[in-house]
């Protein structure tokens, strides 16, 4: 039975005015003037203004000087008056500049007169202990957003903590916009077709979760990827299989389900690889439940119905199960072909299927469900009204249980009052199961659960930082390391106003990096870092790189994922991001590398032979791939990756109207290092080609889809390159060398994009001397991946918001 007009109605309405009040109640600000209890020590900071200043006289004033200054930064000008540390409105922008330029070795350029090592530590450690000072005695911790709503993947992850289901939200919820490498910055709005969304996921996951009689069958269409190839064992299914799909299902209710089964055919709609009698196998968490029987057309050419057979009711228990479907795998002799084979099969023109392969599968039902015992429900289900007992009591206690963990917070009468209201509502219609069903739709279109909401205490001045709550506090930890909820464990200290306790912060980041909950941090932050989302919009040009297929897309992914979740799982130094003796492969994969002696289809650890070049992140085909053009290589956007992701110092954005690189023709032979070289002729293109294509080139030796090579057709490959710093490197492992003589350098640049993510706002210079107190702590702690969150966790920002 479903919820009426009147219900829903009701629904949006509350919702719409409960945004608004807490717009209200989140943005309120009393106005007066900042002030501050710091203190600074005068005469240290006249000490480090004389040492910036005298750096800056020696180095700088050649190009940054009166007239025409270099990037329009003049220098000559400037005002080193240490008087200006203890002002209110200090300008931390151009200071935290000029230490980003010589900390990085940027500056001064390579061919102008350069300091010695040891004035560029003098120079540097000046002035960020100049900075650092001003931040301690006047912080600037930033504001966030006072509503943020969560992200597709924090709703997702929030619902399987929340109802133990675990549901695909990429039905009901489209895509977050990207902004600052991250989704979850530019979201704190819900316009009326997103709330539409909402609503219907809201109601599609309450059905779900509570199971209840009465409902009618729902369905779900699980479809395989048109460039999956399915000629070899797929990873979880069982031993001696093909091809197929493998995928969790939940089903709300013990009873009959219908299933059906649909081939990949042609463009001519005849069934790919269908040349004789095939079983598919049907599974349900690995036990058989149904073998079909799939054989061509007798004349082999109507295959109109050669697969409309393949459907089937079976019965499955309620609850989360795993849901197979695959194809017993055939002997088979030699295949003489006329062309090189290739591991990729799933084009007929180039490498056609020699076996059928599965284009869908299809789930509806229960037909005659039947209330089942679930995870969900006993979740949900903490009290069942006895008889003569007031149902609204126990509904009562169900509710503020869940609502505790969705609203993050206590929960007090007012909140209740909406919730219990859809309750009764529903009561009346089917009964308490029914009742409770209309609470929780209720209750997970509440902007408490929707938003994450971070209000600003009334004594606050304008421009004054306070310290958040410990509520906020714990929200802000579970959003950063698991993109959920906060468990009872959290919730638990921030009401007892324990968990900024000395020691507490640390335990809670120790525990929650140990739970399954942190693999977040790799599909949902490292995705995003690594730009291995853009892996699903990536194909190559088949006619040059005929073995791409899904399949390696997938393994591509997988390795990467796997090498950052091993930093995340046994707390290893992140600097084994960069240089790595090891990595995880699969058949698929080594095949692809080169690597023998390898076997399978699932990944395991492989100690790798430095002839193998492979490794760290940048010898991984993903990250090769995403940094390529769809025929070619581009040391311009491999460059571009690895000064905006590892060392943090993006160029400029282009200039308007820069032309594009011109192509190579059949009538012309030349390298995209020859080409690069013309393109950067036009100074309008050197200003930033010279910065990111020198970088780019160390990485020639791997094709756009991360093979090894030594050729490009017929000219050989040229990987001489170098760094911002003018330092020469040859190739990647000198790439990787350079990186690591400054370890402080791309931890500085993780630390940054990990505290963008944790803040959900993108960096600001006056956040730089907390990104240096991060790495100070993870360089005390051998660069490990714990030290690093502990330092972001326990940082200004983090703990603090400024008022508006």
């Amino acid at each position: 039975m479903s919820l009426s007009s009147l219900t829903l109605l009701r629904i949006t309405t509350v919702l719409s005015i409960s945004l608004l009040v807490t717009i209200a109640a989140a943005d309120r600000v009393v106005a007066a003037d900042a002030r501050s209890n710091g203190q600074l020590d005068v005469a240290t900071i006249q000490r480090h203004c004389e040492t910036i200043e005298s750096f800056v006289g020696t180095y700088c004033l050649d190009c940054h000087s009166a007239g025409d200054p270099a990037a329009e930064f003049d220098l000559e000008s400037f005002n080193f008056s240490p008087d200006q540390f203890s002002q209110r409105r200090f300008r931390s922008e151009p200071w935290e500049k000029i230490l980003r330029r010589i900390h990085t070795r940027q500056m001064p350029p390579p061919d102008a007169e350069r300091p010695s090592e040891d004035e560029y530590e003098t120079a540097i450690g000046a002035l960020a202990a100049a900075l650092d000072d001003r931040a301690k005695a006047f912080p600037r911790p930033g504001r966030t957003s006072a509503i943020r709503r969560m992200t597709r993947w924090e709703y997702q992850n929030a619902i399987r903590d929340l109802l133990a289901i675990k549901v695909d939200v990429t039905d009901w919820l489209p895509q977050d916009e990207s902004s600052h490498g991250f989704d979850n910055i530019t979201v704190s709005e819900l316009s009326p077709t997103l709330l539409s969304r909402y609503l219907t996921a809201a109601q599609q996951i309450s059905r779900l979760a509570v199971g209840r009689e009465g409902r009618g069958p729902m369905g779900r269409t699980v479809r395989v990827p048109a460039d999956r190839t399915q000629e070899t064992h797929v990873e979880g299914l069982p031993l001696g299989t093909r091809g197929g799909v493998l995928f969790s299902h939940v089903f709300p209710q013990d009873g009959e389900y219908e299933i059906e089964l649909r081939l990949t055919r042609d463009r001519d709609e005849k069934v790919e690889g269908l040349n004789e009698p095939h079983d598919i196998d049907v599974l349900v968490d690995r036990r058989r439940v149904h073998r079909f029987g799939v054989k061509p057309p007798p004349d082999r050419q109507d295959y109109t119905h050669a697969d409309t057979h393949l459907t089937a009711r079976i019965q499955v228990t309620a609850g989360q199960h795993d849901v197979g479907v695959t194809f017993p795998e055939k002997s088979a002799s030699l295949m003489e072909s006329k062309r090189q084979p290739f591991d990729a099969r799933y084009n007929r023109h180039r490498h056609p299927r020699i076996t059928p392969a599965l284009f869908q599968v299809s789930i509806v039902g229960p037909f005659d469900g039947r209330v089942g015992d679930t995870e969900s429900r006993q979740a949900i289900f903490t009290c069942r009204p006895t008889e003569g007992e007031d149902p609204t009591t126990c509904a009562e206690n169900v509710l503020r249980r869940l609502m505790r963990r969705a609203y993050r917070r206590g929960i007090t009468e007012d909140d209740l009052e909406s919730p219990l209201w859809f309750f009764k509502q529903g009561f009346e219609e089917g009964g308490f199961d029914a009742g409770i069903e209309s609470a929780l739709t209720s209750v997970l279109v509440n902007p408490n659960f929707l938003f994450r909401i971070e209000q600003q205490p009334r004594e606050t001045r304008r421009g004054q930082p306070y310290p958040i709550d410990q509520f906020e506090l714990a929200s802000r930890l579970s959003y950063f390391l698991w993109s959920s909820t906060p468990d009872e464990t959290l919730l638990d200290l921030a009401e007892r106003g324990r968990l900024k306790d000395n020691g507490v912060l640390g335990q809670q980041v120790s525990r929650m990096l140990g739970d399954e909950r942190s693999q977040s941090l790799v599909n949902n932050f490292a995705a995003q870092w690594l730009y291995l989302r853009n892996l699903d919009s990536i194909t190559p040009d088949l006619r040059l790189f005929p073995d791409f297929d899904d399949n390696l897309r997938d393994a591509f992914r997988r390795e990467t994922e796997l090498m950052f979740g091993d930093i995340v799982e046994n707390d290893r130094s992140v600097l084994d991001l960069i240089r790595s003796d090891h990595t995880h492969l699969n058949e698929r994969l080594a095949r692809h590398y080169g690597i023998p002696h390898v076997f399978g289809s699932h990944f395991r650890r492989v100690d790798l032979d430095p002839a193998s070049h492979r490794g760290g992140l940048l010898r991984h085909g993903s990250i090769l791939t995403v940094t390529s053009y769809a025929t070619r290589t581009s040391p311009t956007i491999r460059g571009h990756w690895i000064l905006k992701n590892i060392l943090g110092t993006p160029p400029p954005p282009p200039p308007p109207n820069v032309p594009n690189l011109e192509e190579k023709t059949t009538l012309s032979t030349t390298s995209v290092r020859e080409r690069l070289a013309q393109h950067r002729a036009d100074p309008a293109c050197a200003s930033c080609h010279d910065l990111m294509d020198p970088v780019g080139f160390a990485l020639e030796h791997f094709d756009a889809v991360g093979r090894w090579r030594q050729w490009d057709g017929t000219l050989a490959i040229d990987s001489q390159g170098s760094l911002p710093d003018g330092s020469e490197i040859a190739g990647v492992a000198e790439l990787e060398a350079g990186i690591l003589e400054r370890p402080e350098v791309f931890v500085g640049t993780l630390s940054e994009k990990l505290m963008t993510f944790a803040l959900g706002r993108g960096i600001r210079h006056d956040d730089g001397p907390a990104v240096r107190r991060v790495v100070r702590l993870a360089e005390e702690n051998d660069f490990k991946f714990s030290a690093v969150i502990e330092g972001i966790v326990t940082s200004t920002p983090f703990q603090m918001r400024t008022a508006e």
